[in-house]
């Protein structure tokens, strides 16, 4: 069953990723209605209407529910289980389960490893004993990481000796976390899939991203095309992942290519930041996918638009460069609407497409 343009589509959260899902619904003829807890959300500015309120707040969730004829999220550090009164009053995209499983790092890497994925080595850490024994098991330098809520670098401390395992515990307060080992990768990838509910599967060029300071710093398209046996794996197994879910939007999985094999890093049931690159550099973006996908419309194709992309993250006082970015022909700003440029906010993107001549 299609969800016909001139409905209403409800957005759980606020941020960045909400605004781009309006501006793309609004373009196929749809009105959005944002529900979230901050005052002047960036993705209120672009929508029809917003409703202020907390994401633990089951009669206030249940009410937007009545309110629009469907529902997706552009986050997963909010409780699935309030969700569950939206979903009593209209359905809700990527399916509730997609969203327990993404927001548990632990969680989520069995569920990968029994789809046939392969994480660098892991343990689950839930005391400082715990962390000692885990240590010793996966050696250091590791990765000490939050089960639930982080992202961008956050929630996250790096151990590269055992003595330091006690300044890494008080740095995580004791929170129920996930031990990664360190994986010496040659480069970070990851796999932007869309699935319909009928189980259409379309998915865009790997791009290839650089992060800084534990934030994503560029993605571009297309990949070195050594990474082929990589990414070839790796989208299988999001394929795979997508129909286990019986997932509808689009899904994003991050990837390490360690030689010709792709090893998991964690998957967002959302668009994402990587795919950015594709408001401009695909003919179909993964925003305007997304949409497609929840309100039951035939996918587009998802086939680049330039021989090369590359898309480039304003993150805080990178926001200033503004002027310069606009100055080139070839690049394309896009701005959130954010207030202050505080370090390690993302703040916009600067999307560039290459090969195009100088037009």
């Amino acid at each position: 069953m299609s969800i016909p343009p001139g409905s209403t589509i409800g957005i759980v959260g606020g941020g960045q990723l909400g605004r781009m899902l309006a501006m793309a619904a609004a373009q196929l003829g749809y009105r959005c209605h944002v529900y979230a807890p901050d005052e002047a959300p960036p993705a209120a500015e672009v929508a029809a209407f917003f409703t202020r309120g907390r994401y633990e707040d089951e009669a206030a969730l249940r009410q937007f529910g009545r309110e629009v004829d469907v529902v997706t999220y552009e986050f997963e550090n909010i409780a699935a289980g309030p969700l569950a009164a939206i979903v009593d009053e209209a359905p809700l995209f990527p399916p509730r389960r997609a969203l327990e499983i993404g927001q548990d790092r632990l969680t989520e890497k069995a569920f990968i490893e029994a789809q046939g994925g392969r994480p660098a080595g892991y343990r689950g850490v839930g005391s400082r004993s715990e962390l000692d024994t885990a240590l010793a098991e996966l050696g250091t330098p590791a990765i000490l990481k939050t089960r639930r809520f982080g992202y961008d670098g956050k929630g996250q401390v790096r151990i590269d000796a055992p003595d330091e395992a006690e300044a890494a515990w008080a740095a995580v307060k004791g929170a129920p976390c996930v031990l990664e080992a360190f994986v010496p990768f040659d480069t970070e990838f990851s796999i932007l899939l869309c699935r319909s509910s009928r189980g259409e599967t379309v998915t865009w060029d790997a791009p290839h991203n650089v992060h800084r300071r534990g934030i994503l710093d560029r993605s571009s398209v297309p990949t070195d095309a050594a990474l082929a046996p990589a990414v070839e794996a790796a989208t299988a197994l999001a394929v795979r992942v997508a129909g286990a879910l019986d997932y509808v939007g689009v899904l994003a999985m991050e990837f390490f290519a360690l030689g010709d094999a792709a090893l998991f890093n964690e998957m967002a049931p959302r668009v994402h930041n990587s795919g950015h690159w594709t408001i401009e550099g695909a003919l179909t973006s993964q925003f305007e996918n997304h949409v497609r996908a929840i309100c039951g419309l035939p996918l587009g194709a998802t086939t680049r638009a330039a021989p090369g992309v590359e898309m480039r993250n304003l993150i805080g006082d990178d926001v200033h460069g503004w002027a310069e970015a606009l100055a080139d022909p070839a690049a394309h700003l896009h701005l959130y609407g954010k207030g202050e440029a505080r370090p390690g906010r993302k703040m916009g993107h600067v999307t560039r497409l290459i090969g195009l001549g100088d037009s």
